[in-house]
Protein backbone atom coordinates (compact mmCIF):
# COMPACT_ATOMS: atom_id res chain seq x y z
CA UNK A 1 0.00 0.00 0.00
CA UNK A 2 1.60 3.54 -1.30
CA UNK A 3 2.43 5.59 2.08
CA UNK A 4 2.00 2.84 4.33
CA UNK A 5 4.04 3.20 7.63
CA UNK A 6 3.52 1.48 10.72
CA UNK A 7 2.30 2.65 14.02
CA UNK A 8 3.62 3.31 17.21
CA UNK A 9 3.22 0.92 19.67
CA UNK A 10 5.26 1.32 22.29
CA UNK A 11 5.66 3.23 25.32
CA UNK A 12 9.90 3.09 26.40
CA UNK A 13 12.40 3.37 23.97
CA UNK A 14 15.71 1.98 25.81
CA UNK A 15 19.55 0.66 25.36
CA UNK A 16 20.21 -2.89 26.69
CA UNK A 17 23.49 -4.13 26.97
CA UNK A 18 23.88 -7.35 25.09
CA UNK A 19 27.03 -9.81 23.60
CA UNK A 20 28.82 -7.82 21.18
CA UNK A 21 27.51 -4.35 22.50
CA UNK A 22 24.79 -2.67 22.58
CA UNK A 23 20.82 -2.87 21.60
CA UNK A 24 17.57 -0.58 21.75
CA UNK A 25 14.46 -1.87 23.65
CA UNK A 26 10.55 -1.16 23.03
CA UNK A 27 9.17 -1.91 26.13
CA UNK A 28 11.26 -4.34 26.88
CA UNK A 29 11.56 -5.88 23.50
CA UNK A 30 15.00 -6.09 21.65
CA UNK A 31 14.51 -4.18 18.22
CA UNK A 32 15.00 -6.18 15.08
CA UNK A 33 16.42 -5.34 11.59
CA UNK A 34 14.22 -4.98 8.91
CA UNK A 35 15.79 -8.24 7.62
CA UNK A 36 15.17 -9.43 11.31
CA UNK A 37 18.70 -9.71 12.47
CA UNK A 38 19.64 -8.76 15.90
CA UNK A 39 19.91 -4.98 16.41
CA UNK A 40 23.15 -4.95 18.15
CA UNK A 41 25.84 -1.85 17.46
CA UNK A 42 28.90 -1.50 18.97
CA UNK A 43 28.67 1.65 21.74
CA UNK A 44 26.29 2.90 23.91
CA UNK A 45 26.55 6.11 22.36
CA UNK A 46 25.32 4.90 18.91
CA UNK A 47 22.96 2.81 21.00
CA UNK A 48 21.25 5.99 23.00
CA UNK A 49 21.41 7.72 19.63
CA UNK A 50 19.55 5.25 18.24
CA UNK A 51 17.21 5.00 21.28
CA UNK A 52 16.40 8.44 21.03
CA UNK A 53 15.12 7.86 17.38
CA UNK A 54 12.67 5.81 18.58
CA UNK A 55 11.34 7.65 21.21
CA UNK A 56 10.88 10.43 18.92
CA UNK A 57 8.19 8.97 16.85
CA UNK A 58 5.35 9.98 17.01
CA UNK A 59 1.67 8.02 16.05
CA UNK A 60 3.80 6.62 12.70
CA UNK A 61 6.96 5.48 12.77
CA UNK A 62 9.11 7.58 9.94
CA UNK A 63 12.59 5.54 9.08
CA UNK A 64 13.36 9.04 6.89
CA UNK A 65 13.88 10.59 10.47
CA UNK A 66 16.06 7.52 12.06
CA UNK A 67 19.20 7.85 9.80
CA UNK A 68 21.37 6.68 12.87
CA UNK A 69 18.84 3.35 12.80
CA UNK A 70 18.58 3.12 9.45
CA UNK A 71 22.14 3.27 8.74
CA UNK A 72 23.07 0.76 11.75
CA UNK A 73 20.41 -1.74 10.23
CA UNK A 74 22.01 -1.20 6.43
CA UNK A 75 25.78 -2.23 8.44
CA UNK A 76 24.22 -4.94 9.91
CA UNK A 77 21.95 -6.32 6.92
CA UNK A 78 23.97 -5.26 3.73
CA UNK A 79 27.42 -4.12 4.57
CA UNK A 80 28.44 -7.06 6.77
CA UNK A 81 27.53 -9.37 4.14
CA UNK A 82 29.37 -7.68 1.45
CA UNK A 83 32.12 -5.97 2.70
CA UNK A 84 34.08 -6.58 0.21
CA UNK A 85 32.30 -5.52 -2.62
CA UNK A 86 30.78 -2.06 -0.46
CA UNK A 87 34.68 -1.39 0.25
CA UNK A 88 35.89 -1.68 -3.64
CA UNK A 89 32.71 0.87 -5.22
CA UNK A 90 34.12 3.22 -2.56
CA UNK A 91 37.55 2.69 -2.76
CA UNK A 92 36.99 3.41 -6.46
CA UNK A 93 35.85 7.37 -5.61
CA UNK A 94 39.67 7.95 -5.61
CA UNK A 95 40.31 7.53 -8.92
CA UNK A 96 38.07 10.22 -9.95
CA UNK A 97 38.08 12.43 -6.75
CA UNK A 98 36.56 15.47 -6.42
CA UNK A 99 39.37 17.29 -4.72
CA UNK A 100 41.64 16.32 -8.32
CA UNK A 101 39.68 18.18 -10.68
CA UNK A 102 40.05 21.44 -10.90
CA UNK A 103 38.77 24.34 -12.99
CA UNK A 104 40.61 26.03 -16.13
CA UNK A 105 39.00 29.28 -15.40
CA UNK A 106 37.91 31.66 -14.05
CA UNK A 107 40.69 32.59 -11.99
CA UNK A 108 38.76 33.53 -8.59
CA UNK A 109 37.16 29.90 -8.82
CA UNK A 110 40.56 28.31 -9.08
CA UNK A 111 42.03 29.81 -6.28
CA UNK A 112 38.50 28.56 -4.44
CA UNK A 113 39.19 25.59 -5.29
CA UNK A 114 43.01 25.52 -4.51
CA UNK A 115 42.34 27.21 -0.94
CA UNK A 116 40.39 24.41 -0.09
CA UNK A 117 41.15 21.28 -1.36
CA UNK A 118 45.27 21.61 -1.92
CA UNK A 119 45.66 21.18 2.07
CA UNK A 120 43.35 18.25 1.96
CA UNK A 121 45.42 16.66 -0.81
CA UNK A 122 48.11 17.41 1.87
CA UNK A 123 46.94 15.95 4.49
CA UNK A 124 45.59 12.75 2.48
CA UNK A 125 49.12 12.09 1.99
CA UNK A 126 50.32 12.81 5.29
CA UNK A 127 47.36 10.65 7.03
CA UNK A 128 46.91 8.15 4.36
CA UNK A 129 49.95 8.09 2.83
CA UNK A 130 48.29 8.09 -0.51
CA UNK A 131 50.27 11.33 -2.86
CA UNK A 132 47.09 12.39 -5.29
CA UNK A 133 47.67 14.84 -8.33
CA UNK A 134 45.60 17.67 -8.83
CA UNK A 135 44.82 18.24 -12.79
CA UNK A 136 42.98 20.99 -14.75
CA UNK A 137 40.02 20.18 -16.82
CA UNK A 138 37.08 17.44 -16.54
CA UNK A 139 39.56 14.73 -18.43
CA UNK A 140 40.18 11.57 -16.51
CA UNK A 141 43.65 11.14 -15.76
CA UNK A 142 45.20 8.24 -13.54
CA UNK A 143 46.56 8.37 -10.13
CA UNK A 144 49.43 6.75 -9.32
CA UNK A 145 48.34 3.17 -8.39
CA UNK A 146 50.57 3.08 -5.15
CA UNK A 147 47.96 5.93 -3.73
CA UNK A 148 45.30 4.55 -4.83
CA UNK A 149 46.55 1.19 -3.25
CA UNK A 150 46.93 3.15 0.31
CA UNK A 151 43.33 4.37 0.09
CA UNK A 152 41.81 1.16 -0.88
CA UNK A 153 43.42 -0.37 2.61
CA UNK A 154 42.56 2.14 4.27
CA UNK A 155 38.92 2.07 3.22
CA UNK A 156 38.98 -2.38 3.23
CA UNK A 157 40.23 -1.71 6.80
CA UNK A 158 36.61 0.02 8.00
CA UNK A 159 34.43 -2.51 9.81
CA UNK A 160 30.92 -2.69 8.84
CA UNK A 161 29.79 -0.31 10.61
CA UNK A 162 32.14 2.62 9.64
CA UNK A 163 32.02 1.55 6.01
CA UNK A 164 27.86 2.22 5.89
CA UNK A 165 28.42 5.38 6.87
CA UNK A 166 31.48 6.55 5.48
CA UNK A 167 29.64 5.01 2.04
CA UNK A 168 27.75 8.28 2.50
CA UNK A 169 30.29 10.82 3.19
CA UNK A 170 31.90 9.40 -0.06
CA UNK A 171 29.13 9.50 -2.22
CA UNK A 172 27.46 12.36 -0.87
CA UNK A 173 30.29 14.54 -1.49
CA UNK A 174 32.00 12.99 -4.22
CA UNK A 175 35.51 12.91 -2.63
CA UNK A 176 37.56 9.61 -0.90
CA UNK A 177 39.53 12.58 0.75
CA UNK A 178 36.53 14.78 2.16
CA UNK A 179 34.89 11.45 3.46
CA UNK A 180 38.07 9.95 5.74
CA UNK A 181 38.96 13.68 6.37
CA UNK A 182 35.16 13.83 7.89
CA UNK A 183 35.20 10.23 9.22
CA UNK A 184 38.92 11.37 11.04
CA UNK A 185 38.03 14.45 12.60
CA UNK A 186 40.69 16.52 10.13
CA UNK A 187 37.88 19.51 9.56
CA UNK A 188 34.39 20.21 10.68
CA UNK A 189 32.09 18.27 8.62
CA UNK A 190 30.07 21.22 7.91
CA UNK A 191 33.03 23.17 6.91
CA UNK A 192 33.62 19.73 4.85
CA UNK A 193 30.85 20.11 2.94
CA UNK A 194 31.17 23.32 1.72
CA UNK A 195 34.12 21.94 0.27
CA UNK A 196 32.52 19.60 -1.54
CA UNK A 197 30.38 22.33 -3.05
CA UNK A 198 32.64 24.80 -3.67
CA UNK A 199 31.49 24.11 -8.34
CA UNK A 200 27.80 24.28 -6.81
CA UNK A 201 28.66 27.61 -4.95
CA UNK A 202 30.17 29.65 -7.91
CA UNK A 203 27.72 28.53 -10.06
CA UNK A 204 24.36 29.68 -7.75
CA UNK A 205 26.78 33.39 -6.99
CA UNK A 206 26.77 33.39 -11.07
CA UNK A 207 23.28 32.38 -12.13
CA UNK A 208 21.23 32.48 -9.18
CA UNK A 209 19.83 29.75 -6.81
CA UNK A 210 17.91 27.38 -7.92
CA UNK A 211 15.35 26.50 -5.02
CA UNK A 212 14.98 22.54 -6.45
CA UNK A 213 18.86 22.64 -6.56
CA UNK A 214 19.17 24.19 -3.26
CA UNK A 215 16.40 21.93 -1.26
CA UNK A 216 18.15 18.79 -2.66
CA UNK A 217 21.74 20.29 -1.23
CA UNK A 218 19.96 20.56 1.96
CA UNK A 219 18.98 17.15 2.15
CA UNK A 220 22.48 16.32 1.11
CA UNK A 221 24.13 18.60 3.60
CA UNK A 222 22.23 16.70 6.51
CA UNK A 223 22.76 13.26 5.57
CA UNK A 224 26.25 14.11 5.42
CA UNK A 225 25.95 15.56 8.87
CA UNK A 226 24.17 12.58 10.28
CA UNK A 227 26.59 10.09 8.85
CA UNK A 228 29.83 12.06 10.27
CA UNK A 229 28.33 12.17 13.69
CA UNK A 230 27.15 8.28 13.15
CA UNK A 231 30.71 7.71 12.83
CA UNK A 232 31.71 9.71 15.90
CA UNK A 233 29.18 7.80 17.80
CA UNK A 234 30.76 4.54 16.80
CA UNK A 235 33.79 6.29 18.84
CA UNK A 236 31.70 7.15 21.81
CA UNK A 237 31.50 10.53 21.29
Amino acid sequence: MSGWAPKRFWKEARVAEVDGGWTVTLDGRKVRTPAKADFVVPTRALAESCAAEWAAQDELVRPDTMPHTRTANSAIDKVRAQHGEVAALVAAYGETDLTCYRAEGPDELVARQAAAWDPLIGWAETALGARLVPVAGVMHQAQASEALARLAEATVALDAFELAAFHDLVALSGSLVIGFAAARGARAPEALWEDSRIDESWQAEQWGEDEEAAATAALKREAFLHAARFISLLQGD
